[in-house]
């Protein structure tokens, strides 16, 4: 394996294929503060040059955290795909970005492999990519999955619907949700984030809005966002759960600050199987966002995306209905600024596609970062473009109760419009049922929330 190139009349050598990774990301103040990133551009092409040449076979031989030392290793090791892994072994990180911008390979060439990659692989191709590369890319591949909804069609764009209260005041998080499915918001998920992580607080959220979503034919899942632990508990006492909801991060390390293990998310995902309440067989939600191992000093040396991209190896294993990337809500110690932010997006969308994952993105910002609403507003057209699966749905766009920036209910219906994209079909016939839609356009009664008493 050569880890060493001249460029410019500078010799640049890399001491391993970690190094090579992290050095060929893009700029990110997170691997700054690491100190894994390249010194200058011209460290970062070398590296780049470098990464282009190394085979697929060398990556997988070569993940970040060793197989001894970590169980996400293990998990995407034991379950690659050896006999289409054989076939593109020799294959280098540079013909595999080739192959997957080529116009005569689809999508379902690309997920016919997609259990042979690695997450190294997945990131060491995207840092190879343009922006508009990543876009091309991910948009050929389409993961459709399946709970209340069908989740992940083409041509179709769909929203969490995010109705956060500070007191967690059942009425304030009922009325908000009313508001956002009367926008045509929450087709992935009515999903509450709760101030009070209790069972009782989580049983109570979940029955409340299952009770909503039942009472009016709302063909969509239901979440609380309170760790695994807890919707357990709730499931057990028999809390109607819809997606069991868990962040996760591409460490053993870095989840153990999350308070998880394999072992648990194995539990929590049979316990879904037997006890929740969705109709289809896809029921896990994962979060995740660049940055994450880093904080919780889990990222073993390595680079931010590469680490992200671990993560959905890992969620790979539970075929999840929906994975978010929070992408600017871990702020500007790790993605300081828009660029950095789109950047982000664009490449957690490819590499979680690439392995094969149900990926939306939460586009947002914290209000100490160096981005402001129009550029929150790009991210959200260009993954539209990409062909990304789901944005959050806020009033205003604002989160008063995590207090950060996101995506607005009419933010969604904007970028469907924009690029005549519709919701899961199942929401799609209902919105015409309720007089919201008609023939696919709005009715003057569209944002009328009084339509759901």
């Amino acid at each position: 394996m050569r880890l060493a190139t001249t460029l410019l009349g500078t010799t640049y050598a890399f001491r391993d294929l970690k190094e090579v990774l992290a050095k060929a990301n893009e700029l990110k103040s997170g691997d700054q503060q690491a100190g894994v990133a390249a010194r200058d551009d011209r460290e970062r092409v070398a590296a780049k040059w470098v990464l282009a040449d190394v085979t697929l076979a060398e990556l997988r031989e070569h993940p970040v955290v060793p197989y001894e030392e970590d169980e996400v290793t293990r998990v995407v090791e034991d379950a690659l795909d050896d006999a289409r892994f054989a076939q593109v072994r020799s294959w280098t990180v540079g013909q595999l970005r080739e192959w997957l911008l080529d116009d005569e390979t689809t999508g379902a060439d690309v997920l016919a492999l997609s259990p042979a990659l690695t997450p190294e692989i997945a990131a060491a191709c995207a840092k190879l990519m343009s922006n508009l590369d990543l876009i091309v890319a991910a948009r050929k591949i389409r993961v459709v999955v399946k709970a209340n909804g069908t989740f992940g069609l083409p041509g179709r764009l769909s929203s969490r619907l995010q109705p956060n209260d500070p007191l967690d005041d059942r009425e304030a998080i009922l009325a908000v949700t009313r508001e956002g499915l009367a926008y045509g918001n929450g087709d992935a998920v009515i999903g509450i984030n709760p101030v009070t992580d209790s069972v009782e607080s989580c049983y109570e959220l979940l029955s409340a809005t299952k009770d909503l979503m039942r009472r009016h034919d709302v063909p969509t899942q239901n979440c609380v966002l309170a760790h695994v632990t807890i919707q357990m508990q709730a499931l057990e006492r028999g809390a109607p759960l819809d997606l069991m909801f868990q962040s996760i991060a591409g460490s053993e390390k870095a989840n153990r600050g999350f308070g998880i293990s394999v072992q648990l998310l194995d539990e929590a995902h049979a316990l879904v199987q037997a006890k929740g309440t969705a109709q289809g067989p896809n029921r896990m939600y994962f979060e995740t966002g660049q940055g994450s191992a880093l904080s919780s000093d889990g990222h073993h040396g390595a680079d931010q995306l590469t680490m992200e991209a671990r993560a959905y190896g890992l969620a790979r294993r539970y075929a999840p209905y929906i994975l978010n990337t929070v992408v600017g809500f871990i702020g500007p110690e790790y993605l300081f600024d828009g660029p950095q932010i789109t950047r982000a997006g664009l490449e957690d969308h490819f590499c979680g596609k690439l392995l094969g994952v149900s990926m939306g993105c939460d586009v947002c910002y914290t209000n100490h970062a160096h981005t402001d609403q129009n550029q929150l507003e790009s991210l959200a057209v260009l993954l539209g473009a990409a062909g990304c699966n789901y944005f959050m749905g806020l009033p205003l766009g604002d989160d008063v109760m995590l207090n950060y920036e996101s995506s607005s209910f009419h933010d969604n219906a904007a970028v469907r419009d924009l690029l005549g994209f519709r919701p899961t079909p199942e929401f799609e016939r209902w919105m015409e049922a309720k007089g919201l839609t008609e023939n696919g356009k709005r009715t003057r009664r569209f944002g009328d929330a009084s339509l759901f008493p």
